[in-house]
């Protein structure tokens, strides 16, 4: 029997699987998380000017595109919405400092009457709890109460000199860092995605971007518009009650900037307005008048108009957006409570496209 011209060649070996990639400890886990939370707090002096650019720019880019629909290059696209949105802060400014500048110079008399309405209010209750103190001491053999020695600081004037160029480098530095994120986002946007290895994850990426800047736009003119609108109805409200135009405008303008900042703002909100109306207004009653219009406005805002607008696809939960705040507010102070809205939302964005983190997606609504 005659053997084969050809053998035939061996099977070329099945390649040994991967082996699979080796979980990190719960230690490790915490340890990065607290020292990724410390860096986020230790250089917030520069992370903060760059994540506001960023969310501005982000915000920009819808108009900057119409304006190049209509044949206009994106540098001077960039450069006009920049200018108008730095002029009518400029005029809202101008127009506004005159009745602050008036409130913060009455503020101590103000407070003054203030604590001596609030002190003929609680003078009943002062004068049960003394009793019961007197009592409870004349009960106990207490004859005499130890002197408390209170200590008090004066501010440095030098201190507040020297920050006064740091807000203002940080202020310069947030508008050129827009301008430069406006006019070549897009181009470091394509940069980065032509650093991926595969045209999936390019397409992944880009997709992910287009989505985070389409909502994040959306969400900030929604809410941008009803913050407006909320605080002319309340500054029509406060003329109703005899406020002034000046005045009703200057407190319609802080109630639409503290909206911008869920839950916390309109706390303060509600304080300011009780505050605004113990000073306007003699009568108790007619003193509450301001904090109760305002928290029917908001109520109104926050539970029908809002979720009506923006519906589901932004909705995030309560309790996870309290969450945040104390987070973002305890890391960055007042500029971490108006980011932290944002963020949830993009975080939210990124987890709902990526596969197996829907459900961490849906724990956020």
């Amino acid at each position: 029997m005659s053997e084969p011209l050809f053998e035939p060649s061996p099977q070329p070996a099945a390649p040994a699987p991967l082996p699979p990639r080796p979980r990190a400890s719960t230690a490790l886990v915490v340890l990065a998380t607290l020292a990724v939370g410390y860096t986020l707090w230790a250089a917030q002096t520069v992370i903060l000017p760059v994540l506001l650019a960023a969310f501005l720019a982000l915000v920009g880019n819808p108009i900057i595109r119409l304006l190049q629909k209509l044949r206009l290059p994106r540098f001077l696209a960039a450069l006009l919405v920049l200018l108008l949105g730095l002029a009518g802060s400029v005029a809202l400014a101008v127009q506004l400092a005159g009745p602050a500048t008036d409130w913060v110079q009455q503020a101590p008399q103000q407070m003054r009457q203030i604590s001596r309405q609030v002190q003929a209010l609680v003078k009943p209750v002062q004068q049960a709890n003394q009793a019961a103190e007197s009592f409870a001491r004349a009960a106990g053999g207490e004859g005499n109460r130890k002197v408390q020695v209170v200590r008090t600081q004066l501010d440095d004037p030098y201190k507040a000199l020297v920050r006064t160029p740091k807000l203002a480098a940080s202020a310069l530095a947030v508008v050129l860092l827009t301008l430069f994120f406006m006019i070549y986002g897009q181009s470091l946007q394509r940069h980065v995605i032509d650093l991926l290895p595969n045209r999936q994850q390019k397409r992944f990426t880009a997709d992910i971007l287009r989505s985070m800047e389409r909502e994040i736009s959306r969400y900030v003119l929604t809410i941008t518009v009803i913050n407006i609108a909320l605080g002319l109805v309340l500054s029509g409200v406060l003329m109703l009650l005899g406020i002034g135009l000046s005045e009703a405008l200057l407190w319609g303008t802080v109630a639409a900037l503290l909206n911008f900042a869920p839950y916390v703002g309109p706390l303060i909100g509600i304080a300011l307005m009780l505050l605004v109306g113990f000073v306007m207004f003699d009568d108790p009653l007619t003193a509450c008048l301001p904090a109760l219009s305002y928290l029917a406005l908001h109520t109104l805002e926050g539970q029908l108009v809002t979720p009506i607008v923006l519906g589901r696809s932004m909705a995030i939960s309560p309790l996870m957006l309290i969450l945040a705040l104390m987070l973002f507010g305890w890391l960055w102070g007042i500029v971490g409570l108006l980011l932290a809205v944002p963020l949830l939302v993009c975080v939210k964005l990124v987890l709902s496209r990526v596969d197996g983190m829907q459900g961490w997606a849906r724990l956020l609504e």
